[in-house]
């Protein structure tokens, strides 16, 4: 008996120190491992470099709409405290996967939204993510899809083969959305956007999805003075082209822009810096991720809902 009170005061004392270590202004990373099919991850830091994997790396939600998949989790905190996901719910259809929690632990039924269901024959819905508009006081959702008949100009032998373009809606409570509409078009196949408010504007960084004449397959940088565009395309890439990443995700950490991605091809994540969006340094070096980490979002959230997550703990 005394062994087992021991070991439970040295537990009880564990979790203390880490709670209490946790500082008042943090990050999460939410993501998925495998296919997605055992749903929704998320990691802690104090940095934005060095992340810990909650719950031990057990999944916080497990996926039951659409395809029964939760890939590509996209979680933004709204104005009065709640947090709103939405994810790849699917491999094909027009659907993407919606849910929201008080405190990322007890999550709302899961609804699957027919983002797409005014563009028929729509082949997919990737990597929804979200983003509020504090002047229109609305989300604005925003995804991939391949539209059957749709710029031909950039189809390949013929062919519209996932020739995907950005599309979007808004919303003001998640139950009723407008229209959707094309939200983005480069002038070349495109997926994997992500937004940042930085120095009065928003930047976008998107993946170049080019697969012919020659593989691009890079990361690109898209500005704007409002959340619906329209937008100006940087001519120079983040990476080379040919690089084979994507999923990008960018948190602003002590003024610097932090931009994570995947290294899909060589199964792991990297991360570059930058002051100015133009100088990037890499810092993969220091990064230090959960085993496993496909496609995340990293996004600020305040030390109190860090506290919880891990008091929250199995």
């Amino acid at each position: 008996m005394k062994r087992i009170l021991s070991a439970l005061l040295s537990f009880v004392s564990l979790a203390g120190a880490e709670t209490t270590a946790v500082p008042e202004n943090c990050y999460l990373f939410s993501y998925f491992t495998g296919r997605g099919e055992d749903g929704l991850h998320l990691a802690w830091s104090a940095d934005g470099l060095k992340w810990t994997a909650l719950r031990d790396g057990a999944s916080f939600l497990h996926p039951e709409v659409g395809g029964k998949l939760m890939r590509d989790p996209c979680v933004v905190q709204g104005p009065d405290g709640t947090f709103h996901m939405v994810w790849t719910d699917s491999w094909t259809g027009d659907t993407i996967g919606y849910s929201s929690s008080k405190d990322l632990i007890d999550w709302t039924e899961q609804k699957s939204l027919h983002v797409m269901k005014d563009f028929p024959g729509t082949k997919n819905c990737w990597a929804p993510e979200l983003a509020y508009d504090p002047e229109k006081k609305h989300f604005v959702i925003f995804w991939a899809s391949t539209v059957p008949d749709a710029f031909p100009e950039t189809w390949f032998d013929g062919k519209n083969d996932n020739n995907h373009r950005m599309y979007a809606c808004t919303t003001n409570d998640f139950v009723t959305f407008s229209k959707t509409k094309l939200w983005f078009d480069p002038g070349f196949n495109t997926i994997d956007s992500t937004l940042l408010p930085r120095d009065g504007n928003i930047v976008m960084f998107f993946k170049d999805e080019t697969k012919h004449p020659e593989p691009m397959k890079n990361l690109r940088i898209a500005t704007a003075s409002d959340v619906a565009g329209p937008w100006t395309l940087r001519d120079e890439p983040v990476n080379a082209p040919g690089s084979w990443v994507e999923g990008p995700s960018a948190l602003a950490v002590d003024g610097s822009v932090i931009l994570y991605f995947d290294v899909y091809r060589k199964h792991h994540y990297a991360a570059l810096r930058s002051n100015d969006l133009r100088k990037w340094e890499d810092v993969t070096d220091q990064l230090v991720l959960p085993r496993g980490i496909r496609h995340g979002t990293a996004f600020p959230v305040s030390g109190n809902v860090v506290r919880k997550l891990l008091a929250s703990q199995p």
